[in-house]
């Protein structure tokens, strides 16, 4: 993170960055060149395509900073509306700053997604044995 030359960011980001290893009890790690993921979950999708990826994950990106929790966002509407000025995409957050957002509900958002996604990954393994 010693690459991000915005000193508000780089905060924002090294927060987000602990809120996430406590929540997944997970180190960062990098994937690609610009997402930090912490955990790992192996996927098989319907149409065959299968991989590793990340539990949850942020990347500081020019427009804002966004966050991927792959449980989604879309059973989390009280949450959603508790947590401040954002917009959101199928797995992805997006917000300008930590300063829009509340904390409390940030990191209840990310621990219902680590929820949702180990009863998903339960689920998976009971239907393929």
């Amino acid at each position: 993170m010693t690459s991000i030359t915005d000193t508000k960011t780089r905060a924002d980001c090294l927060t987000i960055a602990r809120i996430m290893q406590q929540a997944t009890k997970s180190k960062p790690k990098m994937w690609g060149s610009s997402i930090v993921g912490f955990g790992t979950y192996y996927y098989t999708y319907d149409s065959g395509r299968e991989g590793d990826w990340f539990l949850a994950g942020f990347s500081p990106r020019r427009q804002s900073l966004t966050l991927y929790l792959m449980g989604g966002y879309a059973k989390e509407g009280e949450l959603m509306q508790k947590l401040g000025k954002h917009k959101t995409g199928k797995s992805c957050l997006y917000f300008k700053s930590l300063d829009d957002i509340d904390l409390a509900t940030l990191k209840k958002l990310i621990q219902q997604s680590l929820k949702r996604l180990a009863r998903y990954q339960t689920a998976k393994r009971r239907t393929s044995q």
